[in-house]
């Protein structure tokens, strides 16, 4: 009976241990924290037994810190990233440094180096940083994401981020689409694998106003109204939903016979909504009856679409990589095909945005990416139905997953055509495609999973982005006197 009763009060202190182990959420993280190539082992065998052994009140303040985006996660991500040796290194790391995170690099100068976040670094150390030049390496027109080659001009602030403005982190699956309302800074949208679809408010403190559920499956795109009162929303479980954000329900429910990959409103007629599928097939609903107006076929399936901005050229991208032109009348939703531009690269463009004017072709541009890194840089002849002439182009390392792309705002009449882009890296880049040799301008660091989308707000002063494991990530731009 003694050795039962030992046995039993060994299970059971077995059992409170295993308890305290799986409510330790905070150690959990800190093992599954990946190490840099540059790192000692015992150095981060130390700073894991440190966090283990933390004070309850750091923990609160950290993960204060981190939901409100104070200083003290940036000093934070700053101490885990030093690199091996780093007390014995006369300068941080610039690449890995928050200070410089999201921040352009200019030229070295005595006044140059400006550190706005806290860090655990001496001042010695930070003085040091005036006394150094960084040496950059340049691009070709075949890159990976994870060079870093920024312009030593100084002349160019690129784009500049003064920090995070606020991070969502509820998400628990992949964010795979995300956007923000029309003509509209404050209202931000994203959906996710497991079916979810989620509004946020960006006001004074950032929340989210809406969890839209009731796809069974990932979401793949969705679009607002031009008033921002209804989203359509398109799954791989082969339906539309639209939803009335008033009051967060599905008010209508389209099923279709294929997963459904891409959707938007049309920019001037509301009541159409224009659908690719896994079906080969373009389709024109009814935004009030949810009948089907028109369909037009296509030689594999459309994975992505966007509208110009008079609403009668639809671009699509395919499967194949291949980008059409489909001419549409925004009176009876009748389509057509009109272009059509092939590729020597056979993968899914997941990408396609238009923009109404480009400095670097003095009108209307498109700008395509595919699933294996292409990014191509169309003019449109919008007087020809949206017909396209490859101005440029941008080869990346292949993506595993599917990857967006975005135009940058215009700086000034004097610069240079930019994209921003999410990577496998976990990193934002800034591209500008006019200058080849010198592509990568900057880079934005602070998310630990590869970045699937970005979006600009309508004011274009707030970047969000998102990963694989849910957390979108919304930047605030500097100001700059251009």
């Amino acid at each position: 009976m003694e050795e039962k009763n030992g046995s039993s009060e060994v299970e059971i202190g077995e059992k409170d241990e295993t308890k305290k182990q799986s409510k330790d959420l905070e150690f959990l993280s800190c093992m599954m924290q990946p190490k840099t190539a540059d790192s000692d082992p015992h150095y981060i065998g130390i700073r894991r037994i440190l966090l283990h052994r933390k004070a309850d009140s750091g923990v609160i303040s950290r993960r204060y810190d981190w939901r409100c985006n104070g200083k003290g996660y940036v000093a934070y991500r700053n101490f885990i990233s030093k690199p091996r040796k780093w007390e014995n290194l006369r300068t941080p790391s610039l690449l890995s440094s928050p200070g410089n995170s999201g921040r352009w690099l200019p030229s070295p100068s005595p006044l140059s180096h400006q550190f706005e976040a806290e860090s655990f670094t001496s001042s010695r150390d930070l003085r040091s940083v005036n006394q150094v030049s960084s040496r950059r390496a340049s691009f070709s027109s075949s890159l990976s994401d994870g060079d870093n080659s920024y312009r030593r001009g100084g002349v160019e602030h690129a784009y500049s981020f003064v920090g995070m403005h606020c991070i969502f982190d509820q998400c628990k699956s992949s964010v795979t689409v995300l956007k923000f309302g029309h003509m509209s800074s404050d209202i931000l949208a994203y959906g996710a694998s497991d079916g979810s679809l989620t509004v946020c408010s960006l006001l004074e403190e950032p929340s989210v106003l809406k969890q839209l559920t009731g796809h069974s499956k990932d979401v793949t795109d969705f679009d607002f109204s031009s008033n921002n009162q209804y989203i359509a929303s398109s799954s791989l479980d082969k339906t539309i939903r639209v939803w009335e954000l008033s009051r967060g329900v599905c008010i209508r429910v389209i099923y279709g016979i294929s997963p459904q990959y891409c959707i938007r409103f049309h920019p001037v007629n509301n009541n159409f909504l224009s659908a690719g599928n896994a079906n080969k097939e373009l389709t024109v609903f009814n935004f009030s009856t949810g009948r089907i107006i028109k369909k037009l076929l296509f030689e594999d399936e459309v994975t992505s679409m966007d509208h110009d901005h008079t609403g009668q050229i639809i671009f699509c991208g395919d499967g194949q990589g291949t980008v059409y032109s489909v001419s549409m009348d925004s009176h009876t939703g009748s389509l057509s095909r009109s272009h059509r531009h092939r590729t020597n690269h056979k993968s899914p463009v997941t990408t396609v945005k238009y923009r109404s004017f480009s400095l670097l072709a003095s009108g209307p541009v498109l700008l395509t990416c595919t699933q294996d890194g292409n990014l191509s840089f169309f003019s449109v002849a919008l007087q020809i139905k949206g017909y396209l002439t490859l101005r440029c182009s941008l080869k990346l390392a292949p993506r595993i997953h599917r990857i967006q792309a975005s135009f940058c705002p215009l700086l000034s009449l004097e610069k240079g055509e930019y994209i921003v882009a999410g990577s496998e890296d976990s990193n934002v880049y800034f591209y500008d495609l006019t200058k080849p040799k010198h592509t990568c301008v900057n880079k934005l660091q602070g998310h630990r999973f590869p970045v699937m989308c970005v979006a600009w707000n309508h004011g274009e002063n707030l970047l969000a982005s998102s990963d694989f494991y849910g957390v979108v990530i919304v930047w605030k731009r500097a100001k700059t006197s251009s």
